[in-house]
């Protein structure tokens, strides 16, 4: 039985190993990129598999001892990954100080699933909740008409209904200013970029991005999710924004595209120095990791994060609220990690790579359409025809 133990131990070592030094090749390929989502989930079994080597192994061969090691390396990989967003690291966004009228704001972002038709339920977590600002991501028609109870108390909105799960709305109590959506790469996928007037009139930019995941039946790659992400953190950075970005990315907060977008924008994830918000999948609580995120300048500091209860999507919502505190900016500037020059190199690359990438989509997006289309109007040709008959 032990052997038949320490033999489970050594493939699923091995497999940890495999996995890990797989998730370092430098490819955008969608089965090399998907390694990167469940680092939490690899390193757990890391852990067990290396107790279970160190208690159950009957002699340390020199196969056993390159096993321990390796895995040992593939461990400390992915602890390496996930520490920084536990309590064990340092934050890099501080608590908000208890300051007489202060400046906060309530953002949720809530990827709905568009054929999840729970629309109450959204409407009445936001009824409960009151966010200043909602983000809605797959939303379509169904959606829009559904969430039309709430614009009386969101007088400010842009609304983007899609039936092809991109799909984006915006609701906001503060003013927007000059709201655009922009189609940055693929002619089918928006994005809204705006202004934002806070209470004390300040004015931020606001962000609201969902880009294509890498996946068997979306992309096949990472790249026009990567260029896109890196695109608009290059503009920030480019313009001096005070900003806020927020949304579904189809990425993890650790992955080697998120962390370069942080260096070349500049802003901060307020979970790291705290914990996970693990926001997808709701149905497989043991397989859930980040894809909804929040990023902001140094002038903010967090009052609260938490992920709410699902509204019968594959995706929680999560609520952060944020207090503007501009004293806490050259603190906070001291916590972002400056972009160097390879990186600045490799985002020029990578958004050309997007821009090539996403042509190509938009393009392949155009035919399905016109396809579909096709099929459409042959059904109700063919329909009229057996009529007629």
């Amino acid at each position: 039985m032990f052997d038949t133990l320490y033999f489970i131990f050594q493939i699923l070592a091995g497999l940890v190993v495999f996995v890990s030094v797989w998730g370092l090749l430098p490819l955008d390929h969608w089965w090399i990129r998907g390694v990167d989502f469940p680092r939490i989930q690899i390193l757990v079994i890391g852990l067990v598999s290396l107790i279970g080597l160190l208690v159950l192994a009957p002699q340390w061969e020199s196969w056993d001892v390159v096993l321990l090691l390796a895995l040992i390396g593939a461990v400390g990989l992915q602890l390496r990954m996930v520490l920084p967003y536990t309590r064990l690291w340092k934050k890099e966004v501080r608590q908000a100080l208890p300051i007489p009228d202060a400046v906060q704001i309530k953002l949720m972002v809530s990827n709905v699933l568009t054929p999840n038709d729970n629309t109450q339920a959204l409407v009445d977590l936001v009824q409960q909740k009151n966010p200043d600002i909602l983000i809605t991501l797959e939303s379509d028609q169904k959606w829009q008409d559904a969430l039309s109870v709430i614009e009386p108390d969101y007088p400010y909105n842009v609304k983007v209904p899609l039936d092809n799960l991109y799909g984006m709305h915006l609701y906001s109590k503060l003013e927007l200013i000059d709201p655009e959506v922009k189609y940055l790469l693929i002619d089918d996928i928006p994005s809204i970029h705006t202004q934002l007037r806070l209470p004390n009139d300040e004015v931020i930019w606001l962000y609201c991005l969902h880009p294509m995941p890498p996946s068997p039946t979306e992309a096949d790659k990472s790249t026009t999710r990567d260029a896109e992400l890196l695109m608009v953190g290059r503009h920030i950075n480019e313009n001096n924004q005070t900003a806020i970005l927020a949304g579904d990315l189809n990425d993890v907060a650790w992955s080697k595209t998120t962390l370069m977008f942080q260096r070349i924008s500049g802003l901060l994830d307020p979970r790291i120095g705290r914990f996970f918000i693990n926001t997808f999948h709701v149905n497989y609580p043991f397989l859930r990791w980040a894809l909804d995120h929040i990023f902001h300048s140094p002038c903010f500091t967090l009052v609260n994060i938490e992920r709410l209860p699902s509204i019968g999507s594959d995706h929680f919502p999560v609520m952060t609220t944020l207090q503007y505190e501009a004293c806490a900016t050259a603190e906070q500037e001291e916590n972002a990690t400056e972009a160097s020059v390879k990186d600045k190199i490799d985002t020029e690359a990578k958004i050309e790579e997007g821009k090539e990438e996403g042509e190509r989509l938009s393009q392949e997006h155009a035919e399905a359409a016109a396809e579909q289309q096709q099929e459409e109007l042959n059904e109700v040709a063919g329909g009229k025809h057996t009529v007629v008959r």
